[in-house]
């Protein structure tokens, strides 16, 4: 019982961090570059929206859920280190807490703090855009690589439990 119980949350990570890893993704190859293409002042105002856009339900179950079963999964898998798939299950947990959580916290959310308190309009937003640009990019580069890591880590677990 419980076994099937740690093998359907790690089925759930599967997915959750596939989600993640997407999004993520998706901003590092797509969004942000159209984005920088944009006048400044259009830029900021597009990432502004997304940034309060994106604090919606779905999303923060997908974040913070991986935030949760990470921990749940990480946990199971010292609590059970000699169970087959321990090894990747705690690597999944560690990736996701480390490169994508603990990143987007101290590096991506004061990033767009900052970008929130300024006027797109203003010479002081143009300026902060540029800055923005540059410094935030590489922090979603790392959370992209870190949820794809997370991805394969949870697939492998998965796969060693069954």
């Amino acid at each position: 019982m419980i076994a099937t119980l740690f093998s359907a949350l790690t089925f759930v990570a599967v997915i959750g961090s596939g989600l993640a890893a997407g999004l993520f993704f998706i901003f590092s190859n797509t969004i942000m570059a159209s984005f920088a293409r944009l006048p400044a002042a259009q830029g900021i105002a597009a990432m502004q929206q997304i940034n309060l856009t994106i604090i919606n339900p779905a999303f923060m179950a997908v974040f913070m859920g991986m935030v949760l079963l990470s921990l749940v999964l990480g946990a199971r898998a010292l609590l059970g280190w000699s169970e087959a798939g321990a090894t990747w299950l705690l690597a999944g947990a560690v990736a996701y807490l480390v490169g994508a959580f603990l990143v987007t916290v101290v590096f991506n959310v004061p990033l767009n703090d900052q970008l929130a308190a300024v006027d797109p309009a203003s010479t002081e937003g143009a300026a902060l855009w540029a800055a923005y640009l540059r410094d935030w990019l590489p922090w979603n580069h790392v959370r992209t690589v870190a949820c794809v890591v997370s991805l394969g880590a949870f697939v492998m677990a998965f796969a060693r439990a069954l």
